[in-house]
């Protein structure tokens, strides 16, 4: 019987089942599958720093800079947004939609001391960019070693 199970698979004789024990677990719980093909949207970050400030690009294509809200709280520095889908034209069939929609939060701790009164934020060709100046305490400095 095991021989014959590849074959009566292929005919869909004998199905696997959709929902394997771990989907059902979190459908329980309430929360997304493991393995589903709804995923969020999470922009790719990109943290840079340099002498004076910490950098941070988010990419976030496809997005009006109006629907992108920044928060620097108690040493987090949040990105949320909100990817809003076109309006769909009734003379168009789509065949595939893979592009992401909807909405978004990413929320990451800053290693330093930031200027929180001189932060700037730019939205340039799907990417932000947010510089963080560092404070005077932040600041590396170089100590010589005395003999």
């Amino acid at each position: 019987m095991t021989a014959l199970m590849p074959i009566l698979r292929r005919g869909r004789l004998l199905r696997r089942p959709e929902w394997d024990f771990f989907d059902r677990f979190f459908e329980d719980l309430g929360l997304p599958r493991l393995f589903s093909e709804e995923t969020t949207l999470t922009p790719a970050l990109d943290v840079s720093e340099t002498e004076k400030e910490l950098i941070v690009k988010a990419e976030v294509p496809g997005m009006d800079k109006k629907d992108i809200n920044i928060n620097l709280s108690d040493g987090l520095l949040t990105i949320k947004g909100e990817k809003k889908q076109e309006k769909e034209e009734k003379n168009e069939n789509y065949h595939s939609v893979e592009r992401r929609y909807g909405k978004f939060s990413r929320t990451m701790r800053l290693p330093r001391d930031i200027e929180v009164d001189k932060v700037d934020a730019t939205y340039k060709d799907g990417v932000l960019k947010i510089t963080l100046p560092k404070s005077e305490s932040a600041k590396s400095k170089k100590i010589e070693i005395k003999s």
